[in-house]
């Protein structure tokens, strides 16, 4: 631009507009020598404990200059407070710097904190506590000033003290109370003593609001101690009555820590009331009091010998019941052996019968030997049905003893029979993969056959069990695999998603993540809760252990009728293990679940504490009635498909479900229709279709049954069972649709368990009622699970914990331990509960037990 205005003007006009540039620049130097001239620098050596009242504008600047002694083995807190006293200071605030050794502390007063929605809110009174250097001598004295500016042109008033706090440093198990507020928040120091690694901070407060926030840092400067910083470092909860947070000196190089307590502008965050303001550009909001007295106390927390006593007292809990078992199996095995003998030696039988030493002993014609495929019965075969038929066979057992002729040519035909069945039966067997449910309805007259048989008004379990055993068998061991491969699928990204809740709660700090009793949750590495994990551990044992029991079982019954054992094929309830098999599966993946879960447990992943739940209370009640109606019972593959639509439903309610009518509405009726659809398939035994003339049928019925003639229903007991079923599960859809619970997770489940409860409580009364009994091992687990039940329900409903409510409220529910200072009610509903599952399906196992020896025909179906 120079250059052109040479080549256009001259050099006349050049120098011109040189001069007037050096002009101007002198002039601005000079405007600005003199202001700074006139801009007065006031340094005064100041007191502690002496309270300054001053005005500073733009042109004055005061500097107070502080000195006090610093040593290393007692810790002084140091704090400044400050007031402004002119109005309308919030346009230009003044500005306080503290320049300390090794920390630069700022902050405006009036202090404009923000709340939600970018609110304002201005504190004209200022309190915040100095950061201490540290220092390498035993004494040393250091220096910090206060430097007070602003830009207003107009005076304004404040007031400065600068105190020392004697109480800052906190003392092990001593309590100490304060008050905080948001522009006055406090902090303070604990130093680990010898001997203790790990210690629990409490913060109790009788009032509830305002909320606040606990949090514990490192010692370093600067402190975040405002309620727009305290969340950048170190772990913090929010807090309304309580808060507790376990430090580790292992996280602490220094062997210390700061606790710092700051007071939220806002109680939205503890579940508070948010109140509405008009929202307007750079609108100033009066917070009103917001102070909150508080107190502090910090506690050494339990050292390794309680985690070893913790581990060993629940290792010994369900390893005792593994010893229990053990000793059962060795007394029933004992008392099986003594009948056998008994069986095969009777006390009035001749000498030359028992076959006694020195007596000419039963020919092996007489009981017959005869080949099986080339192989001799064994002994065990022989005695096994000598003991069965002695009991139920063609003839009296009282006319076999007195004939002892007629008993060996009794026993000759059986065997002859046995063997012949075992050579079909083996030939059966080896085309065992070929064979599939449906051969059984090949038979020409199948469909009339089921007719007949099924809508007669007295059912025996020898009517729905028809179809082949091992067809059956292969059907319900489907239930296994089937569990076991949703487990793996489920379990996997759980515990992949679980351990990044638990890194995300390391690395953030952020303890609100999670909702544990912070009150007695011990940590272990880098797990949080590791008392509430471990004490999951029964579910996996107890779930093990019944699995060998049903295994068990399973070996003896197989070699029954692999023996052609009369009392196997035709004696006794059906028995199929794959169900049992899939409970104990289902108990297993649910103690692995809720571990997980326990990890970070919040609404998120619930469902991972839930879900087998649901899994168990269907297979139970599927175990019941596949118990009576072997031939009909649901397919592993519906079952599953109702199960997973149960839980798609659970995670619908917890997502959306919280007061949404249209959600409760449309899972109201859907409950309602299943809940009659099922009930027509239990009463008509499936003989029923659904499809475009069902309403037709509907009507016919109600009209030739109702208006034609007044008949009552034909299968009364199931009527009755139904009626009841219907009337509770209407019951649970009224109440969820006008009280809309919160927690749906849990209203899901109290509606399984119900029908589970209400279908066992008919089972029972059903076998009483049909002049069968229980067996006093049965009656054991019946009583024995009630009373575990009972006590475990208790501890359930402890509450020490809500995801429903915010993190600050859930913590007001948190209690201390109280069993071994290491488990809390929590941990005791695990282990209890686990222990009634197991007696639970202990029950299902053996309440049958006393029709092993009556024939199907004789044993009634309801």
């Amino acid at each position: 631009m120079v250059l052109r205005s040479c080549c256009k003007f001259g050099p006349v006009s050049v120098l011109f507009r040189l001069g007037y540039v050096a002009l101007l620049l002198l002039c601005v130097t000079h405007l600005r020598c003199a202001r700074a001239e006139n801009k007065t620098v006031v340094q005064k050596y100041a007191e502690f404990d002496v309270t300054y009242n001053d005005t500073v504008t733009s042109d004055n600047q005061t500097i107070y200059a502080f000195n006090h002694t610093v040593s290393r083995n007692k810790t002084e807190g140091v704090r400044v407070t400050v007031d402004v006293l002119s109005e309308g200071a919030e346009s230009s605030p003044i500005l306080f710097v503290v320049r300390q050794k090794q920390a630069v502390l700022s902050f405006q007063v009036p202090l404009i904190l923000r709340g939600l929605y970018q609110r304002k809110y201005p504190y004209a009174h200022v309190g915040r506590t100095l950061c201490q250097p540290p220092t390498r001598t035993l004494s040393e004295t250091q220096y910090f000033f206060v430097d007070v500016s602003t830009l207003s042109n107009l005076g304004t008033h404040y007031q400065l003290r600068i105190s020392r706090v004697d109480s800052f440093t906190l003392h092990t198990d001593k309590k100490f109370s304060f008050t905080a507020s948001p522009s006055q928040p406090q902090y303070f120091k604990y130093v680990f003593p010898d001997g203790v690694d790990t210690a629990i901070v409490k913060v109790n407060s009788e009032m509830t609001f305002p909320c606040s926030v606990m949090s514990i840092q490192d010692i370093q400067c600067p402190v975040y101690d405002l309620d727009n910083n305290v969340a950048f470092i170190g772990m913090y909860q929010t807090m309304t009555k309580t808060a507790a947070i376990t430090v580790q000196r292992k996280d602490f190089p220094s062997n210390s820590f700061y606790v710092v307590v700051v007071v939220k502008t806002e109680d939205e965050a503890c579940g508070g009331p948010l109140r509405f303001y008009p929202l307007r550009p750079d609108e100033l909001i009066d917070a009103g009091n917001r102070s909150k007295t508080l107190d502090v106390v910090v506690s050494p927390a339990i050292s390794s010998d309680v985690y070893v006593m913790g581990m060993l007292f629940c290792l010994g809990i369900f390893l005792s019941f593994y010893l229990l078992t053990f000793l059962v199996a060795c007394v029933e095995n004992k008392r099986m052996h003594r009948r056998r003998e008994g069986l095969l030696n009777p006390a009035d039988m001749s000498p030359a019968e028992t076959g006694k030493p020195g007596v000419t002993p039963v020919s092996p014609y007489e009981y017959g030997s005869f080949a099986d495929n080339g192989s001799t019965l064994s002994s065990e075969a022989i005695t096994d049905s000598i003991a069965s038929d002695a009991n139920y066979g063609y003839m009296g057992q009282e006319t076999l003893k007195r004939r002892p002729f007629l008993t060996a040519i009794h026993h000759v035909a059986i065997c002859i029979e046995r063997s012949l069945e075992s050579v079909t039966g083996r030939s059966r067997q080896e085309s065992l993969s070929s064979i599939e449910e449906d051969d059984y309805d090949t038979l020409a007259d199948i469909d009339s056959d089921k007719n007949i048989v099924r809508t007669k008004k007295y059912l025996c379990v020898s009517d729905l069990a028809r179809k082949d055993k091992r067809v059956l068998s292969k059907k319900y061991q489907i239930y296994f695999w089937n569990i076991a491969t949703i487990g793996v699928f489920y379990a996997l990204p759980v515990i992949q998603l679980v351990i990044t809740y638990q890194t995300v709660v390391n690395v953030t700090g952020n303890q609100d993540i999670c909702y544990y009793n912070f009150l007695c949750a011990h940590p272990l590495g880098n797990l949080s809760a590791f008392n509430n994990i471990l004490s999951n551990l029964g579910y996996v044992m107890l779930g093990l252990l019944f699995l060998l029991i049903v295994l068990q079982r399973d070996i003896i019954h197989s070699r029954a009728l692999d023996r052609n054992d009369l009392n196997a094929l035709e004696c006794g309830i059906p028995k199929h293990f794959g169900l049992f098999y899939a409970m104990g599966t289902a108990l297993m993946m649910e103690g692995l679940l809720s571990a997980c879960y326990h990890v970070c447990p919040n609404y998120t992943n619930f469902q991972f504490d839930t879900s087998f739940m649901y899994m168990i209370a269907g297979l139970c009640v599927l175990k019941l009635y596949q118990k009576r109606h072997p031939d009909i019972n649901a397919s592993a593959y519906t079952a599953y498909a109702c199960l997973a639509a149960v839980i798609f439903f659970s995670v619908l309610g917890v997502v959306f479900g919280k007061g949404n009518m249209v959600f409760w509405i449309i899972f109201s009726v859907l409950h309602i229709l299943a809940t009659m659809l099922l009930s027509t398939q239990l009463y008509y035994m499936g003989r029923w279709r659904l499809d475009s003339g069902i309403l037709r049928r509907i009507v016919y019925v109600i009209y030739t049954d109702c208006i034609r003639q007044c008949s009552g229903p034909m299968y009364i007991d199931r009527m009755v069972l139904l009626v009841m079923g219907n009337i509770v599960n209407w019951s649970l859809a009224a109440y969820g649709l006008l009280k809309t619970p919160n927690d749906f997770a849990s209203y899901l489940l109290a509606i399984a368990i119900c029908n589970l409860l209400l279908y066992f409580a008919f089972y029972i009364i059903m076998k009483l009622r049909s002049g069968e009994r229980i067996q006093c091992m049965a009656m054991v687990c019946i009583l024995f699970t009630a009373v575990v039940w009972g006590f475990a329900l208790f501890f359930f409903f402890q509450g020490l914990s809500t995801w429903q409510k915010t993190p600050a409220e859930s913590r007001e529910h948190n209690r201390d331990c109280i069993v071994l200072s290491f488990f809390d009610d929590h941990d005791i509903w695990h282990f209890l509960s686990s222990i009634a599952m197991f007696g639970s399906f202990l029950v299902l196992l053996t309440m049958d037990d006393d029709l092993d020896d009556v024939q199907r025909d004789k044993i009634f179906v309801f």
